[in-house]
């Protein structure tokens, strides 16, 4: 069915969680060192932002298979089709694919948690995988 291994999964999540925590930058060009500001810096998005390095890496490390396999977990998560019309969400995956995937879906919020309940409906174990929860709780 899925052939993104549940590593590289919840991978994905944790970094696509990691990135929806992110505010905008408050002071860019403070100066100061990340003691002086309670390594605050480090939820800021900025345009050299590790975690987005890191989300975007590992969305483009996908093969294009995987690629709209992970775009079909993401509209089952969030409620455009239910599990069982797997097939469905994945010919519309397929459909719709392009080179903006990864901008398309590093900016969409709540990906992670689309994602860990797409895996949830799907039956894809990723709770042995440190830093990633289940399904979204309401």
């Amino acid at each position: 069915m899925v052939s993104i291994s549940p590593g590289t999964l919840s991978f994905i999540i944790e970094k696509a969680r990691e990135f929806d925590a992110e505010s905008a930058p408050v002071d860019p060009d403070s100066g100061s060192s990340p003691v002086d500001d309670a390594v605050i810096d480090i939820l800021e998005d900025t345009s050299d932002n590790p975690t987005r390095e890191e989300l975007a890496g590992a969305l483009n490390s996908l093969n294009r298979d995987q690629r709209a396999e992970l775009l079909a977990m993401m509209m089952i998560g969030r409620g455009d089709y239910a599990a069982s019309e797997w097939r469905q969400a994945l010919t519309q995956a397929r459909y719709v694919l392009d080179a903006r995937l990864t901008r398309y879906l590093i900016e969409t919020p709540l990906l992670g948690d689309y994602l860990a309940n797409a895996a949830n409906d799907l039956g894809i174990d990723i709770a042995e995988y440190p830093g990633v929860r289940g399904e979204l709780q309401p």
